[in-house]
């Protein structure tokens, strides 16, 4: 049932026009500054907020729960301190918004389309998401036993992948002794790029982007060598770039990403496997032999296991026990040191120290001569331009 509304507007209205998608990935790339994102996310993820934190919208609908109780989620906190409104469990009829419809939300958390009340959610504030991961951390015990079990049905699934490096594809790059610097779109991963530049110019490490992480590289002025995925999230430009094309297929041998890079004339090998797309680039760098893995916006920890909501995550806490030897975990290194000293700082204490070198020479008889014969041979310079023309 719908309801119709006498007022025109409330006062702390918001109003935007929707974008609307069940996948927050894919909604990111069509949003735009002002608009309003609908999405259906249950348990918000930290990259997720981020990437929309990135685009600043007038608000995001939730038709889920932002946060479940699963566990102790960090992206709705991340929205609501951004200030980005947030408004949840608005219900699956949210969805039926068409794109490009224009809402309006009350502070009371009902959702307008026109003068028709289309739904009422609960609006999130700083309180409200405290007491929620409060309330989340209860939900760790169960979880903790269910990814202990899924860990344990995929190292039966796959330890000869795991264990042995069998079964994966012959590929034209070559890793033996090289470094490998995998680039996933995850957390902080702009930043650490960013810090790892002189790295990457000293060492020229294979550069190999997990699905939409080739398009970071590419951001960063780097050129990918490979690149590993289901294809969901990259760019097509990039796969057109000559990299190799890895398509991580399920282990039945269906790949929804082949249709796409076929369509595309893209030249590509096809490996089935259970895990993450993460986990095959390093079980891949490692089983042919490279010398140091380096890992770029990667699940490292937990939270991002339970961030991802999915089983196979079990997976990366395998695949880091088996390349831990050579596996480098970048996350974060952009904060490890940042100077204290700005560049104007600098350049102030260098013209500071010139100015006070000059004035000790110019001081004795030698510097006042080499001065007068700086300035004599000046003068005939200028003069000599002035006669050109």
């Amino acid at each position: 049932m719908v309801i119709g509304r006498q007022d025109q507007s409330t006062p702390g209205e918001i109003a935007g026009r929707a974008r609307v998608d069940s996948r927050t990935k894919n909604l990111v790339k069509r949003l735009r500054p002002g608009e309003i994102a609908v999405i259906d996310h249950e348990d918000i993820d930290r990259v997720a907020a981020e990437s929309i934190v990135e685009i600043r919208p007038a608000a995001v609908l939730n038709a889920a729960q932002s946060t479940s109780g699963r566990y102790p989620n960090l992206g709705p906190q991340i929205l609501v301190d951004a200030g980005i409104p947030l408004i949840d469990n608005l219900g699956s009829g949210i969805m039926d918004i068409r794109e490009g419809q224009k809402l309006s939300v009350t502070p009371a958390g009902e959702v307008y389309r026109g003068q028709t009340l289309i739904s009422h959610g609960t609006w999130q504030t700083e309180q409200t998401t405290a007491e929620n991961l409060v309330a989340a951390k209860a939900g760790m015990t169960v979880q903790l036993k269910a990814f202990a079990n899924n860990t344990m049905q995929y190292l039966e699934k796959e330890q000869e992948l795991i264990l042995d490096g069998a079964g994966f594809p012959d590929v034209a790059t070559e890793f033996d002794g090289r470094h490998v610097l995998i680039v996933v779109r995850g957390h902080q991963y702009k930043e650490d790029l960013q810090a790892l530049r002189p790295y990457i110019r000293e060492y020229k490490p294979i550069m190999v982007g997990v699905d939409g992480g080739a398009d970071a590289i590419i951001e960063a002025g780097h050129k990918p060598d490979m690149i590993i995925g289901d294809m969901d999230s990259v760019s097509d430009e990039t796969l057109r770039g000559g990299a190799e094309v890895v398509v991580h297929a399920y282990r039945d041998g269906s790949a929804p990403g082949r249709k796409r890079v076929e369509d595309l004339g893209v030249e590509h090998k096809v490996f089935p496997a259970t895990g993450t797309s993460e986990d095959i680039a390093m079980l891949l760098a490692d089983s042919k032999g490279a010398e140091l893995i380096v890992a770029v916006g990667t699940h490292s920890n937990l939270v991002d296991f339970l961030d991802k909501g999915r089983r196979g995550m079990a997976s990366t806490f395998l695949t880091r026990l088996k390349v831990g030897s050579k596996l480098v975990d970048a996350r974060g290194v952009s904060r490890l040191y940042r100077s204290r000293i700005s560049n104007w700082q600098i350049a102030f204490l260098l013209i500071a120290g010139l100015s006070g070198v000059c004035a000790a020479i110019s001081a004795t008889e030698v510097g006042r001569i080499t001065f007068d014969l700086l300035s004599v041979w000046w003068s005939d310079f200028v003069l000599w331009v002035k006669n050109l023309f």
